[in-house]
């Protein structure tokens, strides 16, 4: 999720997304039904809705100053570590209207082995990104730290680093909460 969030999450799934068949019966064109959607289970925006408006105050304050499409790419793989779908979702279907290519979101998952695909300050984020977000050492590398410090300066790095804590947060609100991913559309209500 990001700062641009106008609107919680739904209180219900709908019962057939648009341009889909019902799970029960069989698509027009042959092919087999998807499987059902799961249902969400708490509204939190609105149940919460003091921490979702800070939350989106914070997200757009962290998010100051950050390059977009280097924080799409962030979110995307945050969002893949924490297998938060809904921010999958929302952040690849971003990243494409902004620009980004589809090449470079696919690979995103398996980045050491694509590293071409990606420039050197861009790792070194993606990196940084994974050692905030799986703390199963209990800290950030200081390899990882340093090449993160010589890609950014302080004050962008800091930045970075409030950026990739906002979308832990809200990734864990999403994976939580059980939100259904595939209804976001770029530009409209998040």
């Amino acid at each position: 999720m990001t700062t641009q969030d106008t609107t919680t999450q739904p209180t219900t799934t709908p019962a057939t997304p648009a341009g889909s068949s019902p799970a029960s019966a069989p698509p027009a064109d042959g092919t087999a039904p998807h499987a059902p959607e799961h249902t969400p289970r708490l509204a939190w925006a609105e149940l919460a809705p003091d921490v979702y408006k800070a939350m989106v105050r914070l997200d757009a304050a962290a998010r100051r100053g950050v390059d977009p499409t280097l924080l799409e790419l962030v979110k995307i793989r945050a969002s893949q570590l924490n297998h938060c779908a809904f921010c999958l979702d929302m952040h690849s279907k971003d990243a494409l209207a902004a620009g980004e290519s589809v090449e470079r979101i696919v690979q995103l998952g398996a980045w050491e082995e694509s590293r071409h695909f990606y420039t050197e300050k861009e790792i070194a984020a993606i990196e940084l990104t994974e050692a905030v977000t799986v703390l199963t050492d209990g800290f950030v590398p200081d390899e990882v730290y340093e090449r993160a410090a010589r890609h950014f300066e302080d004050a962008d790095l800091v930045q970075l680093i409030a950026s990739i804590t906002m979308i832990n947060a809200w990734n864990r609100f999403g994976v939580t909460c059980r939100m259904v991913p595939g209804h976001y559309r770029p530009g409209g209500p998040k």
